[in-house]
């Protein structure tokens, strides 16, 4: 199993700190989440089905042709390499690690590119993977860009799969209008931006006859009644006033982290609306700084960098300004 960010009980045990005392930045979630609808028992009792509009209400959403409900985007990203001959994938590097994990399981060849490699490389891969925005760089993709690549591949027979897990608040970058194209794959997650990672849902954007099969490994019922219910509230045309208000909410919280990591001497190399990411050599000393403190951020080390989240109240935004400012103030 990979690293991930979210295992505050491993941190609380480690640091010794109770669990209520944490402020938890480290998952790239929003930190208000989307209010939960009175859940109808019969979403409990019954087995779920699949005509219930969800799917339809995906596509409404995101401006897609064709969309499959999955337990998560994570889902989707273990059980598609499994539909593909074994070939060369390029995948983005750094990026989130259980697309190469996945894919190398399935007995492929990974070829871990960084962005300006990829123009040099496509036509020597069968399928090119990668985040738009990346996760953790920030890193935005240009759809133009990314159609071509997509042509490309597909003249080959190849695929180009595209996480927007972080696209909700930049939909003008996403490819989701042309993910019924034949190798074009896009994934989007729901837990990201709603905040309710809990729930467990994604969706995959592609051609009809790909989802198909995908639904076949899958299996019947991946997605549980009430997070059908929920899924088909938060993404229904009723909604689509308060996802906007979110949307813009989070892009200035995005840009109130960047200043404030900024104005510690943490300028950010990247982000999104939802997190700021920062590359420092001392990584590891400003990790156990903060956790010392109760204030949990995401680690990587390569390259050593941290993810900052956002805070979920002017509290937690306070919080973190001290400790950052203490950091400052113990080093100098």
């Amino acid at each position: 199993m990979l690293e991930h960010g979210g295992r505050l009980r491993a941190a609380a045990q480690r640091y010794g700190i109770p669990l209520s005392d944490w402020l938890d930045l480290s998952t790239g979630l929003a930190p208000e989440p989307w209010p939960v609808p009175a859940i109808p028992l019969d979403a409990w009792a019954r087995l779920p089905e699949d005509d219930d509009g969800l799917a339809e209400a995906a596509c409404a959403c995101y401006g897609a042709a064709h969309a499959l409900p999955v337990a998560g985007s994570q889902a989707a990203i273990q059980a598609l390499p499994q539909l593909f001959a074994p070939g060369r994938v390029g995948v983005l590097a750094p990026s989130y690690a259980e697309h190469a994990q996945a894919w190398q399981r399935a007995g492929h060849r990974l070829v871990r590119l960084v962005a300006g490699d990829i123009e040099a490389q496509l036509d020597t891969l069968d399928v090119l993977v990668l985040a738009n925005p990346n996760n953790p760089t920030g890193e935005r993709f240009e759809p133009g860009q990314l159609l071509d690549w997509q042509a490309r591949l597909e003249q080959r027979g190849g695929c180009l799969l595209v996480d927007e897990a972080f696209m909700d608040c930049t939909p003008d970058y996403s490819l989701a209008a042309y993910s019924q194209r034949p190798g074009l794959i896009v994934l989007r997650s729901f837990g990201k931006f709603f905040g309710l990672a809990g729930i467990r849902l994604g969706f995959v954007l592609a051609e009809a006859a790909l989802l198909a099969r995908l639904h076949g490994r899958l299996g019947p019922w991946t997605v549980g009644g009430p997070a059908r219910v929920l899924g088909l509230q938060a993404l229904g045309p009723a909604s689509g006033a308060a996802r906007e208000r979110r949307a813009r909410e989070l892009q200035a919280a995005g840009e109130r982290l960047a200043e404030l990591l900024h104005m510690q001497g943490l300028p950010p190399a990247g982000g999104t609306a939802l997190f700021q990411w920062v590359c420092t050599p001392a990584a590891v000393q400003w990790h156990d700084f903060l956790a010392r403190r109760g204030i949990l951020v995401r680690r990587f080390d390569q390259p050593a960098s941290l993810r900052f989240g956002l805070p979920a109240d002017e509290a937690g935004w306070q919080r973190l300004a001290r400790a950052l400012d203490d950091y400052q103030k113990e080093s100098a």
